[in-house]
């Protein structure tokens, strides 16, 4: 049976049933080399990044006595086991064996029983959905999940609500979940997708037509290393004309230290993706904001 896609009206249902739970980011307005750029500090949210808003809003839609499972590199799995205590549910997180300690210790601090599985989130995700198949158990997918999807989308209608000049919007893809939801959040504003040179796989879909498989090898492959971009995301993206733009890992490591430099705003590399396609001019628009989107690491500035 075909998923329905997901509507701008469905953001607003999920703003409206994740609101006790998830934090209103703000909105820094910055200054860099005389260029002006909006952040939204999402990586402020509850679990440190904009997950938590999908994970919510797939566990408000579910039976209360389901045990949630989930696969994830890390962000997905702490948004889901943070929602699943906020709402006293259970909850089990699978990982690859790969997986920050930074993110593997919080899943677990956050209650969810932890299950290290795999080189690979694919093989992580295999092992979840069989045990997902299982009764009274449901999965909840990182990206490519309809009430997910709306649910990071309402990261983007916050932004647009506190600063309605904002013209173009960046967001880091690993699966397209996030860009999806800000596309659904913001129509009429241009939504841009900022992916790694080496985790590019929505780049990869706009280029063949259709979700392809895409190789994953990027500094911030713990987050960004979907190695196919979500079919009902993809839907979405191709449906409102989303372009990608790629940034080198060297470009990525030098805006994340550049954030601590300028702001001390310590990220993970995933959440600099955004600032460094910016900072490269990789993005138009006159009043553009960027998506900061987690900071689940042991962080310490390069050099």
């Amino acid at each position: 049976m075909p998923v329905p896609a997901p509507a701008p009206s469905d953001v607003s249902a999920a703003a409206d049933r994740i609101r006790p739970y998830a934090r209103r980011t703000p909105l820094l307005d910055l200054e860099v080399d005389g260029r002006r750029v909006l952040l939204k500090l999402e990586y402020l949210q509850r679990s440190g990044s904009f997950k938590l808003r999908g994970a919510l809003n797939a566990l408000l839609a579910m039976a209360p006595d389901d045990h949630v499972v989930a696969a994830s590199g890390g962000n997905h799995g702490l948004a889901v086991a943070t929602a699943a205590s906020l709402l006293d549910r259970s909850a089990t997180v699978y990982v690859p064996v790969t997986v920050p300690e930074a993110k593997a210790r919080r899943i677990e601090a956050a209650g969810a029983r932890l299950v290290r599985h795999g080189a690979n989130f694919a093989e992580a995700a295999s092992a979840a959905l069989d045990v997902a198949a299982r009764p009274g158990h449901r999965f909840v997918h990182p990206y490519d999940d309809p009430a997910v999807i709306v649910g990071q989308g309402t990261v983007g209608a916050e932004i647009v609500a506190d600063e309605p000049a904002v013209d173009t919007v960046v967001a880091a893809v690993g699966g397209g979940g996030l860009a999806a939801g800000t596309a659904l959040a913001i129509a009429g504003r241009t939504v841009v997708a900022a992916e790694p040179e080496d985790c590019r796989c929505l780049h990869d879909a706009l280029a063949a037509g259709k979700p392809v498989d895409s190789p994953v090898g990027s500094v911030a492959a713990s987050a960004t290393g979907a190695s196919r971009v979500g079919e009902v995301a993809f839907e979405v993206l191709a449906a409102h004309g989303v372009t990608s733009v790629l940034v080198s890992d060297e470009e990525i490591l030098g805006a994340r230290d550049l954030l601590w430099e300028e702001c001390r705003i310590a990220v993970e590399p995933a959440a600099a993706i955004s600032f460094a396609a910016w900072l490269a001019g990789r993005v138009p628009g006159k009043r553009p904001c960027l998506i900061i989107c987690g900071a689940n690491a042991d962080w310490t500035a390069a050099g």
